[in-house]
């Protein structure tokens, strides 16, 4: 839709240019933070799945020799009268304006050695084993969630960063160059008509 060259539109034009580089500059430190966000996340979560693998291998090893020592039977039995006494809780870290997940647990270890009658120290290991696993793997969780909400941010933040680096603030200012054109060729018009009356009244004369 052409726009109507006149002086006020140069102005809004101009306006609307500074506000959009405004824009894209804000949006460009906002794609810095994040990424830098990303990296640390995506850092922390390679080191939290390394520690997750071998704690992971661990509390198998674990079990394998708690059922050698206890038998598979106490074992399960201890599994069916254990408390769910896990505690966890979700807030939420605002970064930029992204929403990343902040998981805490803890745990209070449950009573499973009551109800062995041998010794139970293979199943207590069993406990302290899982209970850090289990504590790693949400961290994990948190991470990744984190990762993913993040990437979908600098990907947006991206698109609009293009957006106005490559379509918006060009038309802008193809509008105002446009207008500038246009008010000067008015002007050289009128200057050019104003020239011609002159020159016929002092002709008259």
């Amino acid at each position: 839709m052409p726009i109507n060259p006149t002086r006020i539109n140069l102005i809004n034009t101009k306006k609307s240019i500074a506000l959009a580089k405004k824009g894209h500059g804000l949006l460009k430190k906002k794609r810095e933070v994040l990424v830098a966000e990303f990296m640390k996340l995506l850092k922390l979560s390679g080191a939290d799945r390394s520690y997750m693998d071998k704690l992971l291998t661990k509390s198998y090893s674990t079990v394998a020799i708690a059922s050698a020592y206890e038998g598979e039977f106490a074992l399960s039995t201890a599994v069916q009268n254990a408390e769910d006494t896990d505690n966890i809780s979700i807030n939420v870290k605002n970064v930029m304006g992204v929403r990343v997940p902040e998981i805490s647990y803890s745990n209070v270890q449950a009573n499973m050695l009551h109800v062995l009658t041998s010794s139970s120290t293979a199943v207590g290991d069993i406990m302290n084993s899982f209970t850090d696993t289990k504590k790693t793997i949400i961290e994990v969780a948190k991470r990744e969630q984190g990762l993913r909400r993040v990437v979908i941010a600098i990907d947006k933040t991206k698109r609009r960063v293009n957006a106005l680096e490559n379509v918006v603030v060009p038309r802008l200012e193809g509008q105002a160059r446009y207008i500038k054109m246009r008010i000067e060729e008015m002007d050289r018009d009128t200057f050019s008509a104003l020239k011609h009356v002159k020159a016929r009244l002092e002709k008259k004369k």
